[in-house]
């Protein structure tokens, strides 16, 4: 049940990243964007991916258990192609700005 748990917050979390993502993408600006809250989010998930391995009990039962990995694996490329848009947004700014 736990797991089960655990899945549901992670997708409740992940839910908003695609719109993000697309949002980021239309808008063209990094005005209002935060690289340094989209670091300290993927931060979180690479230490929960990395909890994840790092607990036996999880990793015997992995077979029986991938799609908890999976969604923390999702959302960490979800965040991280924010974070890259971010730059691309910035760069544009720049351009714009001149």
């Amino acid at each position: 049940m736990a797991e089960i748990l655990e899945v549901v917050m992670i997708i409740c979390f992940g839910a908003s990243w695609p719109f993000n993502v697309v949002k980021s993408y239309k808008a063209r600006t990094a005005k209002g964007k935060s690289p340094a809250f989209l670091c300290l989010i993927i931060f979180g998930y690479i230490a929960g991916i990395t909890a994840k391995f790092m607990n036996e009990a999880y990793m015997s039962a992995i077979g029986e258990k991938w799609y908890v990995l999976f969604f923390y694996f999702l959302n960490l490329v979800m965040v991280s192609a924010d974070l890259v848009l971010y730059f691309r947004n910035r760069r544009l700014d720049r351009r714009n700005e001149k």
